[in-house]
């Protein structure tokens, strides 16, 4: 048995990881080693013990690496371990490294610059629309987006990416096969082309509560820095936050509503110490050594334009309804676009942070000044 096929055998059997196998592998010589030794000396390993060592020697003869290996290829993945030159040489420097990784699609020398973005799975409409914004952006400054495919803030990061033209890594809290939640299916398909869906966890492994710390160590230690979009204070995204710092990682919070409780853990980490973001130039400033000023200077107007022509239907009905007009009032706004009340403050909220209108005093919208400069008519300001 080679050293590879030890590792791929060793992360299928349960109750040991990363830490244990390391601890046997320092103390036997080799992975292999591990594979054949008996009980008796696998429970001399410090953190071993008899009970784990007998569950070693019973699981060992259950377990193939050639068989995990051909399931995974039916499944269009393949499982690196850190002795093949694609697992990512972040993933090596962290306390606890993968013994493999499942992967659908690929991992490239870029991924290595990549921007962790986590939140809640109940966002609101104001943190999907910074989730959104900021790993827009973060993907065209030439980030790759790493999140773990959950509902709300990471599937906005993810989608954000994509819409950017710009790669994503997903980590998922389960096996390749047993991916969660089911809705993201035809997500992680996008993803697996434009960039990599990976698990840890061996082939039919289900996602539940004891998996998911285990990912989010995945999260933070594939990225330069971890950003929090909304957060409660006993949340995943800020278990990511903490993993993070102790893996030396940067850690990054967006400040929100005071009253709403995901503000609550972004706020915690910014009194902690964690950079505040409101816009790409705060990210840049964060990883400066990426991005010497004058490049900082070139993408943030860049994006700042690119992102001003990136408009939905609806927000193009919003520019067109004030074109004409000085300012309108809120209620006329409505009228105007028969948009209903509730999406159109969200929309106003969109265009705002876009830097294309402003809010005046008494409900009253208008087109920031500049936008008036443009020869650009609302109709041609198209989607890219």
């Amino acid at each position: 048995m080679t050293p590879r096929a030890a590792y791929i055998t060793l992360n299928q059997i349960e109750n040991i990881g990363p830490v244990r196998v390391r601890a046997m592998v320092e103390a036997l010589g080799s992975p292999e080693a591990v594979l054949s030794a008996p009980a008796a000396v696998l429970a001399t390993v410090r953190g071993i013990g008899p009970k784990v060592a007998e569950g070693i020697v019973t699981q060992r003869a259950t377990v193939s690496a050639d068989r995990e290996e051909a399931a995974a290829a039916a499944l269009g993945a393949r499982i690196l371990t850190p002795l093949d030159d694609e697992y990512p040489a972040p993933l090596k420097t962290i306390y606890d490294p993968p013994l493999c990784l499942y992967v659908r699609g690929t991992l490239t020398k870029q991924d290595e610059q990549a921007l962790a973005v986590v939140g809640t799975r109940r966002a609101s409409h104001y943190g999907m629309a910074q989730a959104d914004k900021l790993a827009y952006l973060a993907a065209k400054a030439g980030f790759t987006i790493v999140s773990g495919l959950a509902r709300g803030i990471d599937t906005a990061a993810h989608l954000a990416a994509l819409k950017a033209e710009g790669r994503t890594v997903a980590v998922l809290g389960g096996a390749l096969d047993k991916l969660y939640p089911p809705e993201n299916r035809e997500l992680a398909e996008r993803i697996a082309v434009h960039g990599a869906v990976i698990s840890e966890f061996p082939l039919g492994r289900e996602p539940d509560r004891t998996t998911f710390p285990y990912r989010n160590r995945i999260v933070s230690g594939l990225s330069k820095g971890v950003l929090v979009v909304e957060a409660g204070l006993d949340s995943g995204a800020m278990n990511t936050a903490e993993q993070a710092l102790e893996q030396g990682r940067s850690v990054l919070a967006v400040p929100g509503r005071v009253d709403l409780p995901g503000a609550k853990g972004p706020h915690r980490l910014i009194q902690n110490g964690a950079r505040l973001v409101e816009d790409l130039p705060d990210i840049l400033r964060e990883f400066e050594f990426l991005f010497p000023p004058d490049e900082q200077a070139r993408l943030a107007q860049r994006q700042d334009a690119r992102q001003r022509l990136t408009l939905s239907g609806p927000e193009h009905a919003v520019v067109r309804a004030l074109w004409p007009e000085p300012e309108l009032d809120f209620d006329v706004l409505i009228r105007k676009t028969g948009l209903p009340s509730a999406q159109l403050m969200t929309l106003a909220m969109q265009l705002e942070m876009k830097k294309i209108i402003r809010r005046l005093p008494g409900r009253r919208l208008a087109l920031m000044d500049d936008i008036r400069r443009w020869d650009l008519e609302p109709e041609a300001a198209s989607p890219v």
